[in-house]
């Protein structure tokens, strides 16, 4: 199979000619820039959503930003932001972007179990639901109580059990 290369119907100066460069050299955010704007989204946000708790708490460098990525299925992840709150527990932010809703704010909580081998996702929606997931959490000293539920902590259940090499 052989590709040509057509002809190009436009003069080198033209309209046409000079916004098609302009294309070739866009290629989006770089990496830097898209950490940039994931700690500055997510430093936003807080300060305007969560103006009595987090925003008392974190700054703008208290985020730690990360680009855009795809998994192995092809699935792309937008950039986002996380930040450590100490004890176990995390903050990630990140614009969840679609075509009808636009972008909107998705904060989560990463809460550790008490089992100590895994994590709860809790999804943020307001400042009121922080303040209650936080006096749930006290008693246990920000830990989630585990339970056998299985969706409960996505625990990292033990490995097999490997043999022992005899020298």
């Amino acid at each position: 199979m052989t590709i040509t290369r057509t002809q190009r119907l436009y003069a080198p100066d033209s309209p046409l000619a000079i916004l098609l460069d302009l294309a070739a050299d866009v290629d989006g955010p770089s990496e830097d820039e898209q950490r940039d704007d994931a700690q500055t989204t997510a430093a936003h946000h807080v300060y305007q959503a969560y103006t009595g708790t987090l925003a008392r708490v974190l700054e703008v460098v208290d985020w730690q930003g990360y680009p855009a990525w795809t998994d192995h299925t092809g699935r792309r992840f937008e950039p986002s932001a996380v930040a450590w709150l100490d004890g176990g527990l995390w903050l990630h932010h990140t614009l969840h972007i679609s075509e009808t809703d636009g972008a909107r704010d998705v904060l989560t909580l990463i809460v550790p179990c008490t089992c100590t081998r895994g994590y709860v996702d809790i999804l943020l929606d307001t400042e009121d639901d922080l303040i209650e997931i936080l006096a749930e959490l006290r008693p246990t000293h920000g830990h989630s109580p585990h339970t056998d539920t299985p969706v409960d902590c996505h625990s990292i259940p033990a490995g097999p059990a490997l043999p022992r090499l005899v020298r």
